[in-house]
């Protein structure tokens, strides 16, 4: 018979022995995540693309296929195998069973990383699914088992990336997953039921997009910044002189303005419909267009064509924003809405920059510190610009990093502009402050003081 004592004991040895197992059994679980497929879906006015990436050890688990480790090349000696099981296993239909048509991309090897697992290899191509003539595209079975019909621990995450008719752009919303289902061992599938849309919202995103574009875009920002630095000022003897009235500062700004809408404005639809855009030469030339307002922002170089040189310049610019359209791959009446919302977008954001910079910059056009002011603000322009260009064409540098970093510091500038504008208006008013409008304006303010009649 065991005494009460030993049976105390065991129970106390079995609970300390339970515990590290169970320790034991949830660190080997944590240190042994399982990579996921993931499958993002682009929805398109015909179609829906789906981005997969798939572990590469799991695949060839599933399949049966060595690839071995010969890399990029293994998968293109096995790519029609690999081909014939997504085929078999990737097969969309209807809610009422008729079949989606699918086609394959490219085969790719990459690489994807994870904190429970690490680096690891992956297979990625895009399936481009079309739904049957009269089909719902907005709502289908996915149809997909890849992997997980025979990796039980293995699951697909499914997401939205982007969906025009609902204003959705490079989001990765989750909407389900694929799975086994650990209690009944049968795979559970996935209905996908996409939002419903409107070309309105889809409008509203361009614009928004457009927007945030410009708001992100250090370099156009800093372009548009550069030439408002003398717009508030007339030229004297090949010099930048006194304040200009603040109607012509206005009438100057606002042609700039308009010239450079007009030139990017041909070259965003252009390279969205199709015209070659050679990614690296416009972003230097980019650079250097912010380098050329700064030169003519400390010594005045096209006196009079401000609006054309921003014109041409507008040109290298639209070609920029082109990009971020073509990614988005719209066709037909989707394209001319978000053409138009999108330039809608930057227009909106060039003019509230307009509109919150230059009534400061035109207030302290009037006092003597703007010379040197708006010096110094060209030359660090004129560096920052500098840095970009030796950046993208291969030589990076830490001017072109803190460059980049310029948006952050933005919103400070601006309310200082804005507590020195307000500063120096209050002393205007007071007469305590002689303005900086050529000679003239200095003689009126010695009259002034000394009591004399100023007319």
């Amino acid at each position: 018979m065991i005494s009460p004592r030993l049976r105390k004991s065991v129970a106390r040895l079995m609970l300390v022995l339970s515990s590290i197992g169970l320790w034991l059994i949830g660190g080997t679980a944590q240190a042994h995540v399982l990579p996921t497929t993931t499958i993002e879906l682009d929805v398109r006015a015909a179609e829906i693309d789906a981005a997969l990436t798939i572990p590469l050890s799991d695949l060839e688990a599933a399949s049966g296929i060595d690839l071995g480790s010969a890399g990029q090349s293994g998968i293109d000696a096995h790519s029609s195998e690999l081909l014939d099981y997504l085929e078999n296993h990737f097969a969309p239909t209807t809610l009422d069973g008729r079949p989606w048509a699918v086609t394959f991309d490219e085969l790719t090897l990459s690489s994807a990383e994870d904190l429970g697992t690490g680096i690891y290899d992956t297979l990625t191509t895009t399936a481009h699914l079309v739904p049957p003539a009269g089909a719902d595209e907005r709502s289908f079975d996915l149809g997909y088992d890849a992997v997980i019909h025979r990796v039980v621990t293995h699951v697909v995450m499914v997401t939205v990336r982007s969906d025009w008719y609902t204003g959705t752009i490079d989001s990765g919303r989750e909407i389900g997953t694929v799975g086994v289902d650990s209690v009944t061992g049968d795979i559970t599938p996935l209905t996908v039921h996409l939002d419903d849309g409107s070309a309105w919202q889809g409008f509203v995103s361009m614009v928004s997009l457009g927007i945030t574009h410009i708001r992100e875009g250090t370099d156009h920002q800093l372009f548009l910044l550069t030439l408002l630095l003398p717009a508030p000022l007339l030229v004297a003897a090949r010099r930048w002189g006194g304040p200009a009235r603040p109607g012509v500062a206005v009438r100057k700004i606002a042609a700039i303005t308009l010239a450079f809408t007009v030139g990017h404005s041909v070259t965003l639809a252009l390279g969205t419909i199709g015209f070659p855009v050679p990614q690296q030469p416009v972003e230097v030339l980019i650079a250097i267009s912010i380098l050329v307002a700064a030169v003519h922002a400390i010594v005045p170089i096209f006196v009079g064509r401000e609006a054309l040189i921003a014109g041409m310049f507008g040109l290298v610019h639209g070609l920029a924003f082109s990009a971020t359209l073509t990614e988005l791959d719209l066709t037909g009446g989707q394209l001319a809405v978000s053409l138009l919302g999108f330039n809608i977008g930057i227009e909106l954001m060039q003019l509230a920059v307009v509109a919150v910079v230059l009534p400061p910059l035109i207030v302290l056009a009037r006092t003597r510190i703007y010379h040197p002011v708006r010096a110094a603000a060209a030359v660090l322009a004129a560096a920052a610009a500098a840095g970009w260009v030796f950046d993208r064409v291969g030589f990076p540098n830490i001017v072109a990093d803190a460059a980049d970093s310029l948006a952050d510091v933005t919103p400070y500038v601006v309310a200082a502009l804005w507590i020195a504008a307000v500063a120096v208006a209050v002393l205007l008013l007071r007469g305590r402050l002689v303005g900086t409008a050529g000679p003239d304006a200095f003689r009126k303010g010695e009259d002034r003081r000394q009591g004399r009649v100023v007319r």
